[in-house]
């Protein structure tokens, strides 16, 4: 959930981290702080985001030499964010210094135990008691630091991705992992470690990805060794990156949110690039065809997600039972890893992740991999942890997506779920011939219909403007837009902390027309032609109770533009592909209305962007 970025090598180690927390901050923004290697061991840290660090550190510019150093930029669990719970951590002696994202679960019986034998701490953090563990075990065993680590390690229950720092040892630096991600970037004379690739790009694209367990020891003069906590030495092949370093900035527009919304149109047609023909009539994916036949004898496809990735699974579920005539569940990745599921060999997996990393769906496919299913990964982040432990995968190639708020990888895991339910139903025979061409031939024009959509920005903000002060607010969908409904409930109140809540509209009647008056907006996704009427009706309900309709209709629907008290039209295409268009003014409408309430669109309060952490 934190960031952790760290280099060694010829140039001044603090522009490089500074900037690299920057990247990063949108792992966690409570708190930040960096440690410089320069003789002693230097540390500053603050509550509240990097440039409030940049500021306190300004007055310190003297004590910012050095060519070797780490940072951090944090969300808090163990403690609250303070300058005293901000990483670094150091040992009681002020000699090793560490950063820390994840949790260490016996951090309690650690701490105890450390308590005993006389040692002392400033914060209410696991990631201290960790600093210390090593302090006490190197002092009891006269271990050099890396067996220290190590053997510290052995000790800890839990997630972790660290990097320590040892004043004596000014030319290392060490690093490790387990269930948190931590890439190892190889540069000119100069390496890096970090959470992820961003801070690293801008230097080189040469990576190695560690692997749960892994130790790197890294020194200044180009060497270093990966090991296990075992000793046994880890071969890693060094990968290159494809990425842009234009690709983290904002491109001019105003925030990250706002340019991955309008880079849509783009990002849809990237997740399509060489797996569908509609001319041809064909859609297939690499990762599925080499295993199509036992994937197509599936007797059950179970998807796996959190978050938003959820509300992606809920599309696929109605898109692989229509289509492919499987059935098909969808679990929240959190509940199923504490259940004991029933998982058979002949199950279908897909687990949906946009960074990769998410906690809880690593240890789920854990879990159905133990049991012999057959996993499927769809991801975004190129060489993350699922895309490693899956059997199989498809990248949706949205690039980075900085915002907190997910929108474009949504819409990409939609595509490659509408990809995948149309080649599977192809192959098993589910669907006509006609119909399946139509739809090929349909998915192809999304990203133009897309882009028309977003010509309604004007439209959408001053519907936000009309309900911006709202304290709560209902979304409603049929069918494909249910979820739908569920993903524009929750962008409105991650980013504008409006309660809201998204229902399918037949239950409305089942306790939350209650809350419906003359203050409570309704958004109304009224795009289903299968179920025109009954929304209609569902429409009436609302308005008889005074409530503020904001419909999304096809251009076409006369009937409810006319019911609705703010309606926003977008192009009519086949009923299982809506939510890719549906969603598109539900982001927007969210980003117009958390900015109108002075809210930090990029950074909404108490939550990060990859949950590493359970």
């Amino acid at each position: 959930m934190c960031g952790i970025v760290a280099y060694i090598g010829e140039k001044s180690a603090y522009p490089i981290i500074i900037e690299g927390l920057k990247k990063m901050e949108y792992r966690g923004y409570d708190s930040a702080g960096i440690a410089l290697l320069n003789g002693s061991i230097e540390v500053f840290k603050k509550k509240g985001k990097v440039h409030d660090l940049e500021k306190f550190i300004a007055e310190e510019e003297s004590k910012l030499d050095g060519t070797s150093g780490m940072g951090h930029t944090r969300w808090a669990t163990h403690g609250a964010p303070n300058d005293i719970n901000a990483h670094p951590h150091t040992s009681g002696n002020g000699e090793i210094v560490l950063i820390h994202n994840g949790i260490i679960e016996n951090y309690s019986t650690l701490k105890n135990a450390l308590l005993d034998l006389g040692h002392t701490f400033e914060s209410e953090t696991d990631t201290e008691v960790l600093v210390h563990l090593i302090e006490e075990i190197q002092k009891q065993y006269e271990l050099p630091i890396e067996a220290a680590v190590k053997k510290s390690l052995e000790k800890v229950v839990g997630a972790y991705a660290i990097v320590v720092m040892d004043k004596k040892n000014p030319d290392l630096i060490i690093g490790a992992r387990n269930s948190s991600p931590l890439v190892f970037g190889l540069g000119e004379n100069e390496f890096f470690l970090a959470s992820d690739a961003s801070p690293i790009i801008k230097y080189t694209n040469k990576v190695i990805y560690l692997e749960d367990e892994d130790v790197i020891t890294i020194h200044r003069d180009g060497k270093y060794n990966i090991t296990n906590l075992q000793n046994k030495r880890t071969n890693h092949e060094i990968k290159e990156l494809d990425l842009k370093l234009e690709e983290l900035e904002k491109g001019g527009y105003d925030h990250f949110m706002l340019k991955e919304i309008f880079q849509q149109p783009d990002t849809i047609q990237q997740s399509m690039n060489g797996r569908i023909n509609s001319a041809e009539g064909w859609a297939v994916l690499g990762g599925m065809s080499q295993h199509i036949k036992r994937i197509s004898k599936s007797n059950r496809i179970i998807l796996m997600a959190c978050g938003t990735s959820w509300h992606s699974a809920l599309i696929g579920e109605y898109l692989f039972e229509e289509i492919a005539r499987i059935p098909t569940e969808v679990e929240y990745a959190s509940e199923f890893r504490y259940r004991n599921p029933i998982v058979k060999e002949d199950d279908f997996i897909i687990a949906l992740s946009q960074s990769g990393e998410t906690a809880d769906t690593l240890a789920a496919i854990e879990i159905a991999k133990e049991k012999d299913a057959f996993v499927y990964g769809i991801v975004n982040v190129v060489g993350s942890s699922i895309a490693r432990l899956t059997d199989s995968g498809s990248y949706i190639h949205a690039g980075p997506e900085i915002g907190v708020a997910s929108t474009k990888a949504f819409t990409g895991q939609v595509s490659i779920l509408t990809l995948m339910a149309l080649y599977l139903g192809h192959e098993r025979g589910k669907i006509s011939e006609g119909e399946y061409r139509e739809l090929l031939a349909e998915l192809e024009v999304i990203p133009s219909k897309v882009k028309r959509i977003l010509e309604l920005d004007d439209q959408i903000k001053y519907i936000a403007g009309e309900i911006k002060n709202a304290s709560n607010a209902l979304y409603l969908g049929r069918g494909y837009n249910f979820p739908v409904a569920l993903e524009g409930a929750l962008k409105l109140k991650e980013i504008s902390y409006i309660h809201a809540e998204g229902y399918p509209a037949a239950e409305m009647k089942h306790g939350p027309i209650a809350l419906i008056d003359m203050y409570m907006p309704v958004i109304v996704i009224a795009t289903n032609q299968s179920a025109h009427e009954k929304i209609a009706s569902n429409i009436q309900e609302v308005k008889a109770r005074k409530g503020i309709v904001i419909a999304i209709i096809t251009e076409e629907d006369t009937k409810i533009r006319e019911m609705a008290d703010f309606f926003i039209e977008i192009p009519s295409t086949k009923e299982p592909l809506t939510p890719l268009l549906s969603v598109i003014p539900l982001q927007l409408l969210a980003y117009h209305i958390a900015l109108m309430r002075g809210c930090d669109v990029d950074q909404p309060r108490n939550l990060a962007k990859s949950v590493t952490v359970e």
